[in-house]
């Protein structure tokens, strides 16, 4: 069976923007296959604002998302595989979901528990 993520993400992304409420997506930015501006990544991770207001062009398959925005005034495109795609949730009140992390398609494996950076997390609030 395929996995099942890209289709949780585009939905998530869509329940996300049908609530007037901003999708914000976490990427692991170790993969040679992620394509980001030089300098935005903070401890081999970045947080990519999704709103169709802050974006132009997004793409979402079963491979990746890709999309242009503007960084310090100029325009970038970006690229991001499925597999390195941690969590996608709402700014405003953190609801979404995590993922966990994924060997990537360079034939790189995940660092292990212990040598993960510590980073943005997610918090559930009942």
């Amino acid at each position: 069976m395929t996995s099942s993520k890209p289709y949780l993400v585009r939905a998530l992304y869509e329940w996300i923007l049908d609530n007037d409420t901003t999708p914000y997506v976490l990427v692991d930015t170790s993969s040679d296959q992620v394509l980001i501006p030089e300098g935005i990544a903070s401890d081999g991770k970045v947080v990519l604002n999704l709103s169709p207001a802050a974006i132009q062009n997004l793409e979402m398959t079963n491979e990746h998302i890709s999309f242009s925005a503007r960084f310090n005034g100029v325009a970038e495109d970006l690229y991001c595989p499925i597999s390195s795609l941690l969590a996608i949730y709402a700014r405003e009140n953190g609801e979404g979901m995590m993922f966990p992390a994924e060997e990537s398609d360079d034939g790189s494996e995940p660092p292990a528990e212990d040598d993960k950076p510590r980073g943005p997390t997610l918090k559930v609030i009942k």
